[in-house]
This record gives structure tokens, C-alpha cells and sequence, in this order.
């Protein structure tokens, strides 16, 4: 055999040596352990949408088939709530006679009816807390009388300097009692409460309460983390019944406006940006808080007013006068006023000041114009010597003095 031959043979046993062991391996070896488990792949597309669900059931109305508790019965929850609130004067619009006793408020007494009449002649007063009381006879009707009869009721006023004291209404007329919108809660037009014929309309509750703000509050008792009570903090919420008529028109007779006016005065200042509740707290009165000493209102004028406050050029004024005494005169009048003392009984809402006008009421007094006039800014204080001549402080008078005269 050639050394050629040789050579070739030599290689083919070699492959097949090889072929023979990988054939080994392939078929017959064992597997070995398995190795550590790689990275999680990236997210796959994503599969098509399924079948839409059952429609929800839809949520409810805190309003929806809900009963009127009454505040005392939010008051089970609410207690600080309502321990501001029942000191206030809206709860006191309305006050129902039981038993013959009179009704009782927190800072006033209405001690006797109208002459001639007793408790038990009575079955509402009307008001009662600040400012006067009237009365509702027992067939509904507020008493009015005849010929020279003082049925109306007014409480002593320490800014005009007057007592109390019984003075006419509306003598001789026969009037029925159509104030419920706006003096009790949850009110209907519809019926006759108690049914006199002199009361317009039915009421869950007298005075204006909790839940003549809020609505009636049993599914909300019932579930108060599921059903929200109504919150309105708009100054239309408060507009409902601080006004008469027509909005636009701040309503005046025998030369003062007339009292629940504040919506329309607002709206027609600069201050109609804000809301009422950014100076009040809804759950407490500006009478409750000057007797109890508390802030009457939420925030001070020289929050916003910062330059003016610190520009003031009276050391006198800056010692002596508050910034509404001015900007809030009171030209509004609910039971009493004093035109020689240029003073009714309730801080008005206009603020700014006109030097230039020459007149607060229209030429036939049935409405008041928007800005305030220099008399009623200023001579509710101002005598007529032209300055200030009530101060007690001997030095703020002499300054007041000189101040005005050179």
C-alpha cells in the first residue's frame, strides 16, 4: 500500500472517531443541572379589551326621600357647630309660644306681649333677639291693632341712645304672616301651618336652622361618611334671603334702607369678588359676637388694606375710629333710626366712599344709590362744630380739634 493510501485511511478512521463520540453524546448522555433562571423578558403586547362591565349602581342625592331631625338632632354630632350656632340670631326669626310661657333667647327677653293681650293670646314671635319683636295672634295674623294700638316691640339702642319701647305697626290692617321663606326651614308655600289661616305655608322648624342651609339631614344621619350634606359657600346662598325684590335695587323707605338688603348692597361694590363667608362665619352672628368679645368678623380690613391702614394721616382717627365707622355707617334701619343723628340701627354693606356725591337715596327715596355720601360716613360722629366731640380722652380731643380746624 502507498504512503498516499495510507495517509487517507489514517484520516477516515479519525472522523469516524469523531462522528462516533458526538453521536455518543447526542443520544445517550445524561443531562446535566440546571443553570440560574435568565432576566424577565420584556412586556408582551397587550391582548385585546374584554366584554364591558355591569353598569353601577347610581349614587344617591343626600336630599333624595331624606327627612328633616331638626338642629337639635344635628346637634348630636355637631355639638360646636351648633353650640355657636344656637347663640346666633337666625335661629331666633321665628319662636313658637308653648304652654303659654314666652320664647327664650340668649341675650334679650321679651317679657310681655302687646297691651291688652296675654301669652295665651300669642302663638308666635315674631323675632325678638336684637333689634324688635312682633306678634301672632291665634288665628295666625300678626297684630297690628287699631286707633292708636303699639303692637311692635323695640329693644333699647345704646348707639342712638334710646329705651325700649312700643311703637305702632301697621296699625288697623289686617296682615297675614308670608314671611316662612325666609324665617323658618323647610318651608312649602302649600297649606297653612297649624292650620290658622293667617300663617302662609308650612315649616319643618321656626327660626332658620341647620338644615334650611344644609337640607334635611336623616340620610346623612343615617350614613355620614356616604352621604355628603349640602355646602353652599356662595354669597347667593346667603342672597336668598338677604334681599328684597329686585336684586339690582338696594330697597330704602322714610330715608333709610331697608333692613336684609346686605346681598344687594354687596353686589354693587368692589367687594362682590368676595364671598359673604370670607368675613362671617356662617354658624355665628355679629350681635353674638360683640357680646360674647369675639371678632365679628373673620379677617381684618388691613388684611387687604394694608397701604391704606398704614397711611392713615389721623394719629386721632388711627386711635379712636375702626375702619367701618366710616366704610359701614349705619344707613340701614330695622327698627330704629335717628336721620338728625345720621344713624338707623344696622352697619350698612356699600364701604366706598363718594366725596362727590350729593345724595344716598334716589329723588323719590325708594332706593339707595351705591357709594356712600360724606354725611353718612361721617356725621354719625362728626358734630356740628365739624370734629369729633365725644371722645373721652381729654388729649384725643384737643388733637381731634386741632386736627379738623387747620
Amino acid at each position: 500500500m502507498s504512503e498516499k493510501n495510507t495517509l487517507y485511511l489514517a484520516v477516515v478512521a479519525i472522523v469516524i472517531s469523531v462522528l462516533a463520540i458526538g453521536l455518543t453524546y447526542t443520544s445517550g448522555g445524561a443531562l446535566g443541572p440546571a443553570g440560574p433562571t435568565g432576566p424577565e423578558g420584556a412586556q408582551g403586547v397587550a391582548g385585546p379589551a374584554g366584554p364591558a362591565g355591569a353598569v353601577g349602581v347610581a349614587g344617591s342625592d343626600a336630599s333624595i326621600g331624606a327627612t328633616y331631625l331638626t338642629s337639635e338632632g344635628c346637634a348630636d354630632c355637631h355639638p360646636d357647630q351648633y353650640g355657636s350656632f344656637v347663640n346666633s340670631g337666625h335661629k331666633y326669626k321665628l319662636n313658637k309660644v308653648v304652654d303659654g310661657q314666652p320664647p327664650e333667647y340668649p341675650y334679650t327677653e321679651v317679657l310681655n306681649p302687646p297691651d291688652g293681650y296675654t301669652w295665651d293670646d300669642i302663638t308666635y314671635v315674631i323675632g325678638g333677639y336684637n333689634w324688635k319683636a312682633r306678634f301672632i295672634g291665634l288665628d295666625g295674623f300678626i297684630i297690628t291693632g287699631v286707633d292708636d294700638a303699639v303692637t311692635q316691640y323695640n329693644f333699647p339702642n345704646d348707639v342712638l341712645g334710646t329705651d325700649e319701647g312700643w311703637v305702632a305697626y301697621h296699625t288697623g290692617e289686617r296682615k297675614a304672616y308670608d314671611c316662612g321663606p325666609c324665617h323658618t326651614t323647610g318651608y312649602k308655600p302649600e297649606g297653612n301651618q297649624d292650620g290658622l289661616p293667617g300663617l302662609i305655608g308650612t315649616w319643618e322648624e321656626t327660626g332658620v336652622t341647620c338644615e334650611e342651609c344644609h337640607g334635611p339631614g336623616s340620610n346623612h344621619a343615617e350614613d355620614p361618611y356616604g352621604v355628603a350634606l349640602k355646602v353652599d359657600r356662595t354669597s347667593e346662598a346667603c342672597g336668598d334671603c338677604h334681599y328684597r325684590g329686585d336684586k339690582t335695587v338696594i330697597d330704602a323707605s322714610s330715608g333709610f334702607i331697608k333692613h336684609h338688603e346686605q346681598f344687594e348692597e354687596l353686589i354693587q361694590t368692589k367687594h362682590n369678588s368676595l364671598t359673604c363667608i370670607s368675613c362671617h362665619d356662617p354658624h355665628e352672628g355679629v350681635i353674638q359676637a360683640r357680646k360674647e368679645g369675639t371678632d365679628t368678623t373673620r379677617v381684618d380690613c388691613a388684611s387687604c388694606h394694608y397701604e391704606e391702614a398704614d397711611n392713615q394721616a389721623s394719629s386721632v382717627m388711627k386711635a379712636a375710629v375702626d375702619c367701618v365707622d366710616c366704610h359701614m355707617p349705619r344707613i340701614v334701619k330695622s327698627a330704629k333710626g335717628d336721620a338728625a343723628q345720621w344713624s338707623g340701627d344696622i352697619m350698612s354693606h356699600l364701604f366706598a366712599i363718594d366725596p362727590t356725591a350729593d345724595a344716598q337715596f334716589s329723588a323719590d327715596g325708594s332706593s339707595a344709590n351705591s357709594e356712600i355720601t360724606l354725611d353718612w360716613a361721617c356725621k354719625s360722629c362728626h358734630g356740628s362744630e365739624g370734629y369729633a366731640n365725644e371722645y373721652s380722652d381729654a388729649e384725643l380731643y384737643a388733637e381731634a380739634k386741632d386736627y379738623h380746624s387747620g
